[in-house]
């Protein structure tokens, strides 16, 4: 096993089959990937791909809770503590171009994100400051979308609408 998925390669995709088009075919997609999470909710490409579906079709209540999957799968892979909170810049090379450190720090920004977006600034605030904490190079844009969440009138942008 790579650390990645607990499926044989391209079972995760066979398990995903129908979600292809999930923009334009939305209820034929929800289906699918409901499908592939029961057959295997631990995957984590089935996981990343629910994540996704919810993320690019504004769903983002059930983004979050993906989002939050995610980033106890990826706290495991690193041995890192699994409440974010407890995570110090120390505990993983974040700044490695591996697979693990990114996909703690995209899954912490992207939950921040998402509950920015459904309001909740205060939580959003967290998540996205222990990314920048995490991240001190920006290299996700934890900080940048930080910034934009509590200062939108310095970006000359609404929160809401960028």
């Amino acid at each position: 096993m790579n650390g990645r998925s607990a499926l044989r390669p391209n079972e995760a995709a066979a398990l995903l089959g129908g979600a292809e088009a999930a923009i334009t075919h939305t209820a034929e997609s929800a289906e699918a990937i409901a499908r592939a999470l029961d057959a295997a909710p631990a995957d984590i490409d089935v996981r990343l791909a629910a994540y996704r579906f919810a993320f690019y079709t504004h769903r983002y209540e059930e983004a979050c809770s993906h989002a939050s999957v995610i980033l106890a799968h990826a706290a495991r892979q690193l041995n890192i503590a699994a409440d974010w909170r407890e995570v110090a810049p120390g505990d993983a090379d974040f700044s490695a171009q591996r697979f693990g450190p990114g996909l703690y720090l995209q899954a912490l920004i992207g939950w921040g994100y998402c509950l920015a977006r459904m309001g909740a600034l205060e939580e959003a605030a967290e998540r996205l400051s222990k990314a920048a904490t995490l991240d001190p190079t920006d290299r996700f844009g934890g900080a940048w979308l930080l910034q934009k969440i509590l200062c939108p009138e310095e970006t000359g942008e609404d929160a809401d609408n960028g």
